[in-house]
């Protein structure tokens, strides 16, 4: 009896057990002085395919490295260079209730975007911050994600205070 109580409650809590919890993943070089650091520059990554999205996606960078008191220079002229990663790939809930007619489990976008900001000369990581949590596919609730997402991660940007 007491095994088949224990067994049920097993079953139970894997039921109800919420999505895995997604959050800022950083990297930042400890021998590098971010407060030297005045101006940035652009250079390719892992862009997006959609280049609306794309767009999005550096003007949210381009404000919060600005709110950091970066700014923006040419490629020879700049202290640091930067560049993005973005994906987008389908999760499945195996623990979710599958679907009485297919059997298929619940599925759920999930997005992962890397920042990253390079030593200009040997592009030895400085900063690289990584997130992944599920992303709404409507395109406005995607841009207001990837908005708060940036924001997120340059909140552990090395000069920002952590009395937030």
């Amino acid at each position: 009896m007491t095994t088949w109580v224990i067994a049920c409650a097993v079953i139970a809590a894997v039921a109800v057990a919420p999505m895995a919890k997604y959050h800022v993943t950083l990297k930042v070089d400890k021998d590098t002085n971010f407060d030297a650091l005045r101006t940035y520059a652009w250079t390719p990554g892992w862009a997006t395919f959609d280049p609306g999205l794309d767009r999005h996606i550096v003007a949210a960078v381009d404000r919060e490295l600005s709110s950091v008191g970066l700014m923006q220079r040419g490629a020879g002229q700049s202290d640091v260079l930067i560049t993005y990663g973005a994906l987008r790939r389908t999760n499945v809930d195996v623990h979710g209730k599958a679907d009485r007619r297919s059997g298929a489990y619940p599925e759920y976008s999930v997005g992962t975007l890397i920042v990253l900001m390079l030593e200009p000369g040997s592009r030895r990581e400085l900063f690289r911050a990584r997130v992944e949590m599920p992303v709404d596919m409507d395109q406005q609730q995607l841009e207001e994600q990837i908005d708060m997402i940036v924001h997120r991660v340059f909140t552990h940007y090395p000069t920002r205070s952590f009395a937030r």
